[in-house]
């Protein structure tokens, strides 16, 4: 038995003619007289007559007409509830975000994720790249955004590349060094420099700027949080080094570090092999779609350029 059978079987229960329930149904007439024939067939008997005042239910249409009455309301009650169940189930996904990457990022990541999946619940935590990659491999992140420059990627992970943009020399406005159009190395020498704990560059900077010239750099100041890094620049207390979207506040001023430069290449990363449900999909596909500072995704342009390549 069939649902379409058993609406038009109310239909013509309601209507008594076969014309005008095959249009209460919006199907032909011929349609309409067919099902209702293999309903006939399939419940054994004549479920109408024809008479000149219109079609009558037979006795034994009489008899089966409330429990098809009770299996159509059921049926439309279940989609309703299908329905109800698919506008309000909401999947939730825990994003994994590098702490110096700024909000303003992730704007249209964001934005695109609630438009073409209204469903889906992001979380996001912030922590250091380090510390983001050491939960992915332990299980307790599917997905993260980040980037650890100055070493091989781990082979066990996955990696997007989104963005890549060059780090910079941060000073107030006042200081000496935002006299200069470029900052290198040796004039940092005898500067005193305020600490980015989670600088992308901790341990591999360093022994560069030494190697081309910068020495007696005094740190006076170290905190995990950009923010606070930024009002002590401001401040005039030092240089900070961070990437050029972290440089925003009304009292600092962004320089290019030259010679050399350094850039941060920022990634997508997952675990190779693992497993995903569906919302992953959904933010790496979201991910490609977004321009990040005004540029298509690089594993995008990437591909694109392998296959023009090809």
């Amino acid at each position: 038995m069939e649902m379409h059978q058993v609406r038009y079987f109310l239909a013509l229960c309601e209507e008594h003619n076969f014309t005008r329930a095959a249009q209460a149904c919006n199907v032909t007439q011929p349609s309409l007289t067919r099902a209702i024939h293999f309903l006939e067939e399939e419940l054994g008997g004549a479920l109408f007559h024809r008479e000149r005042t219109g079609t009558q239910l037979s006795e034994l249409g009489r008899t089966v007409r409330p429990y098809l009455e009770e299996v159509y309301a059921k049926a439309q009650a279940a989609q309703a509830e299908a329905r109800a169940f698919g506008r309000q189930r909401r999947t939730r996904l825990t994003l994994g975000v590098m702490c110096t990457i700024q909000p303003d990022a992730l704007v249209g990541l964001i934005g695109g994720l609630q438009a073409r999946h209204p469903g889906l619940e992001l979380d996001i935590v912030d922590a250091s790249a380090g510390a983001l990659e050491e939960r992915l491999l332990a299980g307790a992140l599917e997905v993260a955004l980040y980037c650890l420059p100055g070493r091989e990627p781990d082979p066990r992970l996955h990696h997007l590349a989104l963005f890549r943009e060059p780090m910079v020399i941060a000073v107030a406005a006042g200081h000496p060094l935002a006299a200069l159009e470029a900052v290198s190395p040796r004039d940092l020498s005898g500067q005193h420099y305020v600490h980015r704990l989670n600088c992308e560059f901790r341990g591999v900077a360093g022994p560069i700027w030494e190697a081309q010239g910068c020495t007696d750099c005094e740190t006076i100041y170290r905190s995990e949080r950009d923010d606070w890094i930024l009002a002590m620049i401001a401040a005039g207390l030092g240089f900070g080094f961070m990437p050029r979207s972290c440089a925003v506040h009304p009292g600092v001023v962004a320089r290019p570090l030259v010679e050399p430069e350094f850039w941060r290449e920022v990634n997508l990363v997952t675990v190779r092999g693992r497993p995903h449900a569906p919302a992953v999909g959904a933010l790496l596909r979201e991910a490609m779609r977004t321009e990040w500072f005004g540029a298509p995704a690089l594993a995008t342009e990437r591909e694109r350029a392998r296959g023009g390549e090809a």
